[in-house]
């Protein structure tokens, strides 16, 4: 355990740098997790760090629909994708606003480590 020690403390006193272990995290959304809004026709998501297009993406899929209490999971179509040119938000464009629902993004996405991470939020629409 000393010896690793010495060796970080000589890399450092070095100047060597050494690799980030963050991942990407999801640290903002709108609509926002849990909320209720208007008819959204899109959706932004941004995240900690710069996302790489190729290892980023989302799905948008209604858990809840009015009057019908055991509504199965229907994987919205027609969801267009895009990243920002900071790198740093994506945004999922509908081809018509959302009805009235409960809705669940399922994201996934990875920065400059290329180590996927995934999560999902759900909001409502009015």
């Amino acid at each position: 355990m000393m010896r690793k020690l010495t060796i970080l403390s000589a890399l450092i006193a070095a100047g060597i740098a050494l690799p980030a272990q963050a991942h990407t995290k999801l640290v903002a959304s709108t609509p926002a997790a849990n909320a209720t809004v208007g008819n959204p026709s899109k959706i932004v998501l941004t995240f900690n760090e710069k996302v790489l297009p190729q290892f980023a993406g989302a799905a948008v899929v209604m858990i809840g629909m009015p009057g019908m209490a055991k509504h199965a999971p229907m994987k919205i179509s027609g969801v267009t994708s895009a990243i920002t040119k900071d790198g740093k938000s994506m945004t999922l464009t509908m081809q018509r606003p959302l009805p009235t629902g409960t809705y669940q993004v399922e994201w996934h996405a990875a920065g400059a480590d290329t180590h996927r991470m995934e999560g999902k939020f759900s909001f409502a629409v009015k």
